[in-house]
């Protein structure tokens, strides 16, 4: 049997390495610590389940639903963007609901990208942005993200002959795995090149409210108000722990939210109607869980980045999201999938490597705040008895 030679490349990603590796030391008896993946621990709030729950037994719900049955939806979405970042937008042509964040951003590429052309992705970066690329016959140009730049990709960099064949710039601040934030004058910038150079700008926003400390990231649209390139990514997973229940949206240019809904409507039909009744319960209902969520885990950052500090592993104090990015010990070099297959086999503390994030990744490992303080703190000794 003979398959597309586009799927060779999405024969293993991070995740499921290393769900491998826990499911090996699961076998041999080790109680896993899950420090790998960023899916939030926190309850989903009680007002969003109520409006779920409501809607269950309305026979009027269990039908297939349409996108003008998403209109409530994507009129609270452009509501909430309104009033957090202050741009005007039209819930009909600007909104669009995704089954999560994550197929809009994958499935972004088929409506953008013949085979060949370039898109322009930040090394390291999140898995599923490749992967979109990769679906739609399109070649990876990775931009490396490195300490000294502020983990912000140096765009003048960027080769002619790549350039004269991409038609894609992927974003996403805060960023997932390395925690930095990119001031706004940073977008002005992306947005000023994509122009330039005929190029859509995609931003995922993923973290657009997990920031501590006073800290503000800036939505991309208010680097192009006009929407004149630009295309953005929410997601109700991290703030409001609705991860399980996939919902999310894009907002931006209305070419392409027309075309990223054209290629939606050959391959899904929506979620449940009750489920988004809840999202949208979450967006104009009291914000109070929000607040919670970020104060738990500025909670837990401190108590990890403090325990690390006292085993002799320095790691930075992040502004944002649920992540440390950590440099790997001098030991281990740039072996980042070594340190983490051994970590989790002799102690059952799971990790990601920085090397499945990309090649600029390599020498780092990001830990996932989703567990609590204590149970964090039992993480950094197991880990401490590993590096003895």
């Amino acid at each position: 049997m003979q398959f597309a030679q586009r799927l060779a490349p999405l024969q293993s990603n991070v995740f499921a390495d290393m769900d491998h590796a826990k499911a090996k030391a699961k076998a041999t008896g080790k109680e896993i610590l899950d420090l790998s993946l960023g899916s939030s621990d926190l309850p989903t709030p009680n007002h969003i389940l109520e409006a779920i729950a409501q809607s269950l037994p309305d026979a009027r719900t269990h039908g297939y639903l349409l996108y003008h049955g998403t209109r409530s939806f994507r009129q609270a979405a452009a509501q909430w963007y309104t009033q957090k970042f202050g741009i005007a937008v039209d819930p009909e042509t600007e909104v669009l609901q995704l089954i999560g964040s994550q197929e809009g951003t994958a499935h972004l590429p088929l409506a953008i990208l013949n085979p060949g052309d370039f898109a322009l992705l930040q090394d390291p970066g999140y898995p599923s942005h490749a992967g979109g690329v990769y679906l739609a016959s399109g070649q990876i140009y990775p931009m490396p993200l490195l300490a000294e730049n502020g983990f912000l990709p140096v765009l003048a960099d960027i080769p002619a002959p790549v350039l004269a064949q991409a038609r894609m710039m992927v974003l996403s601040y805060p960023h997932n795995p390395t925690t930095a934030v990119a001031p706004l004058r940073f977008f002005q910038e992306a947005v000023a090149f994509c122009q330039q150079h005929n190029l859509v700008l995609v931003h995922d926003f993923p973290y657009a409210d997990l920031v501590f400390d006073g800290a503000k990231p800036p939505s991309v649209l208010q680097a192009d108000p006009d929407k004149t390139v630009s295309i953005e990514f929410f997601t109700m997973s991290k703030s409001y722990n609705m991860g399980g229940f996939r919902v999310g949206y894009a907002i931006g240019n209305a070419d392409l939210i027309r075309a990223l809904r054209q290629v939606k409507a050959a391959v899904d039909f929506n979620q449940y109607l009750g489920i988004l009744n809840g999202a949208t319960a979450a967006l104009t209902g009291p914000q109070t869980h929000v607040t919670m969520a970020v104060e738990t885990f500025r909670q837990r950052r401190d108590a990890f980045v403090q325990a690390m500090h006292r085993i002799g592993w320095t790691v930075p104090i992040p502004t944002a999201t649920m992540y440390i990015w950590a440099k790997l010990p001098e030991a281990w070099g740039e072996d980042s999938i070594g340190f983490c297959t051994q970590l989790v086999e002799a102690t059952g503390v799971a990790i990601s490597p920085g090397a499945g994030f990309g090649k600029s990744g390599e020498g780092y490992v990001r830990f996932a705040l989703v567990h609590e303080p204590a149970v964090l703190e039992t993480a950094i000794d197991r880990i401490h008895q590993f590096l003895q």
